[in-house]
């Protein structure tokens, strides 16, 4: 009886999610995890929205260790807009509209060309995301979005 209940809330929660996820466009996302296509039917809650897996072996990953996927998790929220920037992410400064860079698809204004280059001067991808969505950086420039 007991596994009979748990199968049946673990059937409520997945449908659940699947309307949430239903307003989230993953086009072009990637897995928290790996380098592969998230889906709508594997994700977690994470900082007040959504991140998105491939397979339910990556979600077992990030539900047993967060941390280590906390810079592609701050990007991916990101990306799906459920996050918005509001500051720099280095300096916490006013953004200017016009200096930006794409870092892992994701368009990201900057307060100067000098906080700008440092982005752009990373040594590959993932030290750019690095840079950009490490928590510290993720605190001081982006928000939940507002409900539209």
């Amino acid at each position: 009886m007991k596994r009979f209940a748990l199968s049946g809330l673990a059937v409520i929660l997945v449908a659940a999610a699947t309307v949430i996820a239903g307003e989230v466009e993953l086009e072009g996302v990637k897995c928290v995890v790996a380098p592969k296509p998230a889906t709508e039917g594997k994700s977690a809650d994470y900082k007040e929205g959504k991140v998105y897996f491939c397979c339910g072996g990556c979600a077992g990953k990030f539900a047993s260790n967060p941390d280590k996927f906390a810079v592609n998790a701050n990007q991916q929220l990101v990306a799906t807009k459920q996050y918005e920037q509001k500051a720099c992410p280095m300096s916490g400064g006013d953004v200017n509209p016009e200096i930006t860079s794409t870092v892992a698809g994701t368009k990201v204004a900057f307060c100067c060309n000098g906080c700008k280059s440092k982005v752009d001067s990373a040594e590959d991808e993932a030290s750019a995301l690095k840079i950009v969505f490490n928590d510290k950086a993720f605190k001081k420039a982006f928000a939940k979005a507002e409900a539209k």
